[in-house]
């Protein structure tokens, strides 16, 4: 049965690394000892060393140990062993093309289709769609594929910003870029506020968290949706 928390990011306002995730985290993984890390992201470039470090020092909060996938000859083995698998935020497009050049996107879908206890944040949580073509980064490397892990049934957007009224900036808003992807594609999208996560369990998707997600459909109104919203019927 599937078993996921897809949170739109991994730290809040002046909040350190995962700590609003924590208590979530520690009934997530309670059956782990250590759980896989996928640093592919990078975010501003962090090293995967660098990165994996980060998430030790969090973990150890709820006293789980960290391995990055980077320190294992095989990274197909890794995930297959693993008794839980963290993704973390960063560049989508890197995140992508890392998973289909070490050969392992379908290997993680296959592993958390299978049971493995999952958690992304940002970009990881990205890939969890049917695609990445709603994520907010720069195409700094290209992969071989759009197509992700296809955990749940429609896209996301992480770190929804609505428009600010009192701005001046006159570039593009998230909706905006929404509705451009609906000009070529039907795939609902969800965009998903800071604070806010998705628990999955089998076929069960649950909104959580303390703020709306704002849902998009192709050539309808958008909707928001409450915490506790059951989003398991969403195609």
């Amino acid at each position: 049965m599937k078993n996921l928390i897809i949170a739109s990011t991994s730290t809040l306002h002046n909040g350190a690394y995962l700590d609003y995730l924590l208590p979530e985290l520690s009934n997530h993984f309670k059956d782990a000892k250590t759980i896989l890390f996928i640093p592919y992201a990078r975010p501003s470039g962090i090293s995967h060393e660098d990165y994996t470090k980060k998430v030790s020092d969090a973990f150890a909060k709820i006293n789980i140990e960290v391995k990055g996938i980077h320190e294992f000859e095989n990274p197909t083995e890794a995930i297959n062993s693993a008794e839980g698998i963290f993704t973390g935020g960063g560049n989508t497009f890197l995140l992508v093309f890392q998973l289909y050049k070490n050969k392992v996107m379908q290997v993680l879908a296959d592993a958390v289709k299978n049971g493995i206890p999952y958690l992304g944040t940002s970009a990881g949580s990205n890939i969890t769609g049917l695609t990445m073509q709603t994520t907010n980064d720069m195409p700094i490397i290209y992969p071989p594929s759009f197509q992700t892990l296809g955990l749940i049934p429609f896209n996301l957007n992480p770190h929804y910003l609505d428009p600010d009224l009192n701005s001046k900036h006159m570039g593009e808003t998230r909706e905006t870029r929404i509705k451009e992807f609906h000009s070529f594609n039907s795939l609902p999208v969800l965009g998903l506020r800071e604070g806010s996560w998705l628990d999955v369990k089998g076929d069960k998707i649950i909104l959580k968290g303390d703020l709306p997600a704002r849902l998009f459909k192709q050539n309808q109104t958008p909707e928001e949706l409450e915490t506790g919203s059951d989003l398991s019927n969403l195609k």
